[in-house]
């Protein structure tokens, strides 16, 4: 040690018996005798001698988070080339396509795998499978990446990815196709809450937005082209190189990533981070959401909605969510979900808009294929191209925002009007033609697209500056199980207001269609039943396109009803200064310890 040195102790901390860090201690005169700090706080020497192993946490307070939880800026930089940044940002990018893309691309090889595995009813489960285990899981990625660290984390995930996409490329009976699906969904999920917490650690807030903007550029082609896609490989191929083609693209990012990304490791040992897991909030989180959405999966499809199976399951779903917030608040030592995430107003309106925005989101890239097909007369792959203009203009303003958020360090109008704009553009949808009038199609969907584009990630930013770093992994979890809830419902709403309209239309269609025809267009269904309506004649094609279109028209009500509450919402959003410096976030326990200590201060600055 050398000369002149003496401690400056935080004396309040010393008080309430908690341990001192090393950071308090300052050089100033050796008259200071070390051995009466041993004396007087034995607990601090033992964790400033073992910090990694000691079970007390450090010392926390207000202003030292940034200390305990970040590195500087220039270390960061300095460990990353431009290169690297380039193959990282490309590897998380391909990784993020192949996971969204597998949300659509099985739409148009339905018929297909269920003709080959003579499967009546197990084909609706190809799709449902892999949102179910995308959904459920994704609170839990968030955590755990938290514990053991971003990258293996990450790697898991896209390892998980692998193997569920070898499963069903490989399947033998819808039975393992749909075991495959849901692998694939688990580690879907996982893919995509962390490249969103990768970049939430490798960029400053002011520079994230441009690398959300890609994000949201390629969610938006992903879900655009899956459905085309699919359908090229099952009439060129096969429709198992739907799945096959992930495992080279998936295997490459692999490698890439275990070599350039360069993100704090902890180096938790397994067995202390298999205690840190809170496995029974997560039991439930997963039991409550899976069991939800099978009820809204089975309503008017499997069961009738007001069966015993179809109630049950919604309803102890709900109560299943309810026991995981009671847990999370009273019982859990590191919840998933920290429940003072909601105790920030902008925070909550953080979360309303981003579940409004992912509810009217699916609705156009999901079901505007629904209307180019039944109404227009379009097949799979000119359906796809009639929808480029949503997709290129939403891509394009998502991009652009990324670029208004770094210059003029503001996201809140960004947010705000793109919810008036969507709800505005969802609301021309009601006006769509019957015929190929392309003016008003094309204007309809580039109005919408506009107004989506700035919210696949600008609410995100918004989140990450009212949070502690040490709850970024946490918090970017909860966002995205939000956003998959929002597109799980939205997607069961719609179907719902749809096969209603096409229900209450069966009067007129029997009288002009015959019972037998009007049948097949009747309820939900009705969606899986475009292709009879080629072998109609003129009259009755005209007719039964014509059911179609008033349906879907009455549906999109519904989604300007549910964009509008996402624009209130928007109103109630903090703005936010956002740094231009780059703080790597730690992860571990110590991390999560020193978490722990420092909440109840955090809540009162919220409060």
């Amino acid at each position: 040690m050398a000369a002149s040195t003496t401690l400056v102790l935080d004396e309040k901390a010393l008080e309430a018996g908690r341990p001192v860090d090393d950071k308090l201690i300052s050089a100033a005169d050796t008259s200071t005798d070390r051995s009466a700090l041993s004396s007087r706080d034995a607990t601090a020497a033992d964790a400033v001698a073992d910090p990694g192993d000691s079970d007390t946490p450090p010392p926390a307070g207000p202003g030292d988070n940034d200390n305990d939880s970040t590195t500087a800026p220039q270390e960061a930089e300095a460990q990353r080339t431009k290169f690297e940044t380039t193959l990282i940002i490309a590897s998380l990018m391909a990784a993020l396509f192949l996971a969204a893309l597998d949300v659509s691309i099985v739409a148009t090889i339905v018929p297909t795998v269920a003709q080959e595995f003579q499967s009546s009813t197990g084909y609706v489960w190809i799709g449902s499978a892999f949102l179910l285990g995308n959904a459920a899981c994704v609170p839990t990625w968030g955590k755990i990446s938290d514990i053991w660290g971003r990258k293996p984390i990450l790697l898991a995930a896209l390892g998980v990815f692998w193997v569920g996409s070898l499963l069903c490329g490989v399947a033998v009976n819808m039975a393992m196709l749909i075991a495959g699906r849901a692998v694939q969904g688990v580690g879907g999920g996982g893919v995509i809450v962390l490249v969103n917490i990768c970049i939430s650690d490798l960029f400053s807030l002011r520079e994230r937005g441009v690398y959300f903007g890609i994000v949201g550029i390629v969610w938006a082609i992903a879900s655009a082209v899956g459905p085309v896609v699919g359908g090229i490989l099952t009439s060129k191929v096969t429709w198992r190189w739907c799945f096959y083609i992930n495992l080279p693209i998936c295997g490459v990012g692999i490698i890439v990533l275990f070599f350039v990304l360069k993100l704090h490791n902890p180096r938790t040992p397994v067995v202390q981070g298999l205690r840190a897991i809170d496995w029974l909030g997560s039991l439930i989180i997963v039991g409550g959401t899976v069991m939800f959405l099978f009820g809204l999966e089975f309503g008017g499809v499997v069961h009738p909605w007001n069966s015993p199976t179809v109630v049950c399951l919604i309803v102890f779903g709900v109560v299943m969510i309810g026991i995981f917030i009671l847990v999370e608040l009273r019982f859990a030592k590191y919840p998933i979900v920290p429940m003072h995430l909601f105790s920030n107003r902008s925070n909550i309106a953080v979360f309303a808009t981003s579940f409004g925005h992912a509810f009217i989101f699916i609705a156009g890239s999901y079901w505007l294929p629904l209307y180019f097909q039944a109404v227009l007369g379009a097949d799979a792959l000119f359906s796809g191209v009639y929808l480029l203009p949503y997709v290129i203009s939403l891509s394009v303003v998502a991009a652009i925002s990324g670029f208004v958020i770094r210059k003029f360090d503001n996201y809140y109008y960004l947010i705000a009007g793109g919810m008036l704009i969507a709800t505005i553009g969802f609301g021309l949808f009601n006006d769509l033609p019957p015929d190929r009038n392309f003016t008003k199609i094309i204007i309809y969907q580039i109005v919408a697209g506009i107004g989506i584009g700035p919210n696949f990630q600008s609410p995100l930013i918004a989140l990450q500056t009212n949070v502690k770093p040490n709850d970024i992994g946490s918090a970017t979890g909860t966002y995205s199980f939000i956003r998959q809830i929002g597109t799980s419902v939205s997607v069961v709403i719609g179907g719902v207001v749809f096969g209603n309209r096409m229900d209450a239309q069966q009067p007129r269609l029997i009288a002009e269609l015959g019972s037998e025809i009007a049948s097949m267009l009747s309820g939900s269904s009705a969606a899986s039943k475009v292709g009879l309506l080629s072998d109609l004649p003129d009259a009755d094609r005209a007719i039964a396109r014509g059911a179609y279109a008033q349906s879907i028209r009455t549906m999109y009500a519904v989604y300007v009803a549910i964009g509008g509450l996402g624009f209130i919402a928007s109103l109630f959003i903090a703005q936010k200064s956002l740094s231009k410096d780059h703080k790597e976030h730690k992860t571990g326990l110590k991390t999560l310890r020193s978490r722990e200590r420092q909440q109840p201060v955090v809540d009162q600055e919220k409060v």
